[in-house]
């Protein structure tokens, strides 16, 4: 009688960008099965999300089921649920009830927005980490300008189109150009009432300059572009608090009730449950495997890690990063099961990019930098040969033509019917 070849099992949990390169190696490996956790039943392009917030795309158009990217693999099985707990010495995760043994684990759990200890923010203000985030932004901006047109004091009026963006990095920079665009162009003769062009968009930064990863002359010129745009931007400027009034800074206050956050992100709270070194942000301190003390069968990757060996600092969490670590914690058990020696990480920084606004960008490779129309240019290749599935390279492809020929957004829709009551804050709910 033949023997059996028993496989190894390899838990991911996260089907993110890190998650994702990981299981599409590693099911390429027959003596492996992979059980894939997850919270949410999509894979989502999150550089894009902004693009949802301010009515360009449609959720579609940046999601797609994990099932469908990975579910036609036989070695593959896919759980939709949270995890509550891995127990590392039994070498466990538990989720939804159940548990789940594993001979290697991929924690790929991403980050949340971060408050940095003013949790009571959050009721007054909306991030940007997942597709309900963005929808919530959608609606409040779509229906800022429908209040408003219903508004008889015009004071009121003014008030209810302000909008803040606290964090000045490429989220913050990039909603405040298409929220600037979108009041300021898109829409704004489809009000006789109010005027949206009278949008009041404000970026708030706290360090002295926005896209402090980028070169000063790219930081400048995004700045320019923005203000260029209509946006005051508002550098080494520490926001004290916010509340029902608006925004709170020191000797001012600015009046506004669509406060969006994109100052910081924190672990996913599993990172506790791993009894591990922790950073300030609660990401998971990994070695130069990408595995925690100990643990060698354990990989953190992505943004809920903080890989500093032989850096100044810890690697940033951004896509690349996640990406460059799936694929390296997938190659390693693959020379484990042949019995390869493990080389270290190392991060082939790709650069960065942010999008200001319709022909405006900027893009920084090492010394290499490139700024306005050709920017522009090189970050729409670049998110597009990235995005995940041919339907969505096309579908986005063929809403950026149109927006771009006819200054329209097609995906304002409101969800939400207005009833005699009128229509609940959506953040609020």
């Amino acid at each position: 009688m033949p023997h059996k070849t028993v496989k190894k099992k390899v838990v991911i949990v996260g089907a993110g960008f890190g998650g994702l390169q990981a299981i599409q190696k590693l099911s390429q490996i027959e003596s492996v099965e992979i059980i894939v956790i997850d919270k949410k039943n999509h894979h989502l392009f999150q550089p894009l999300l902004y693009q949802v917030a301010t009515a360009v795309l449609s959720p579609a158009d940046i999601a797609i089921p994990t099932r469908s990217l990975v579910g036609d693999r036989e070695n593959v099985t896919v759980y939709l649920g949270e995890v509550e707990k891995i127990d590392v010495k039994s070498r466990k995760v538990f989720f939804q009830g159940h548990s789940q043994d594993y001979d290697y684990l991929i924690l790929a759990a991403g980050a949340k927005s971060s408050y940095f200890g003013n949790d009571h923010w959050k009721k007054y203000t909306t991030g940007l980490k997942n597709l309900k985030d963005a929808l919530q932004i959608r609606t409040k901006l779509l229906l800022s300008f429908e209040r408003a047109e219903l508004e008889e004091d015009k004071d009121a009026a003014k008030a209810l189109l302000n909008y803040v963006i606290i964090g000045g990095g490429p989220t913050g920079v990039e909603l405040a150009g298409s929220i600037a665009e979108l009041s300021h162009e898109i829409v704004r003769n489809e009000f006789h009432t109010i005027d949206p062009a009278l949008s009041k968009i404000t970026l708030i930064e706290a360090s002295p300059r926005l896209l402090a990863t980028f070169h000063p002359s790219l930081s400048e010129f995004a700045k320019k572009r923005l203000e260029k745009r209509g946006v005051e931007v508002l550098v080494g400027t520490k926001v004290t608090n916010i509340d029902s009034e608006g925004v709170h800074l020191e000797g001012r206050v600015i009046r506004s009730s669509s406060v969006i956050w994109a100052a910081g992100v924190q672990a996913n709270e599993i990172s506790k449950s791993l009894g591990t070194e922790l950073d300030r942000s609660g990401r998971v301190v990994v070695d130069e495997f990408c595995n925690i003390e100990g643990h060698p069968e354990v990989f953190v990757i992505g943004d809920i890690s903080s890989y500093s060996k032989g850096l100044e600092r810890p690697l940033p969490g951004v896509s690349p990063v996640a990406m460059q670590q799936g694929r390296y914690a997938a190659s390693l058990i693959k020379g484990d099961l042949k019995g390869k020696k493990r080389s270290p990480f190392k991060y082939v920084d790709k650069g960065s990019m942010a999008t200001i606004g319709r022909q405006d960008a900027v893009a920084q490779v090492g010394v290499w930098k490139m700024k306005g129309f050709f920017g522009w240019l090189a970050w729409l290749f670049v998110h597009l040969f990235y995005q995940v599935g041919f339907k969505n390279k096309v579908s986005i492809m063929i809403t950026w033509v149109w927006s771009y020929m006819t200054f329209r957004a097609e995906a304002r829709l409101i969800q939400d019917e207005v009833g005699a009551e009128g229509i609940s804050d959506p953040v609020s709910r």
